[in-house]
């Protein structure tokens, strides 16, 4: 699997719920009916500051994510677009 270009900005999708849990977070997809699981808190921390943050990366600075954990971070998210968790933000209006 390729990583998510971290230096492109990302969001959830909007038919994307986010369900905390102790363990990380679910994610449920209500189009495909794609039930995902997060087992990192972290990653649950990037994928709510995906919409607020300009790159991935900056979402992932934000989360206290080291450089070196960035390629593991990176293909995490890259899994999360593959199932059409998150999705490219649209620089058109």
């Amino acid at each position: 699997m390729t990583p998510l270009d971290l230096d492109r900005a990302w969001d959830l999708h909007p038919q994307v719920s986010v369900r905390p849990e102790p363990f990380g977070a679910l994610l449920y997809h209500f189009g495909t009916r794609k039930l995902t699981f997060l087992k990192d808190r972290r990653l649950l921390d990037v994928v709510r500051s995906l919409a607020t943050a300009p790159t991935a990366h900056a979402a992932c600075t934000a989360a206290g994510v080291d450089e070196r954990e960035l390629p593991r971070f990176a293909a995490a998210l890259a899994a999360l677009a593959g199932s059409s968790m998150v999705v490219e933000r649209s620089t058109t209006p």
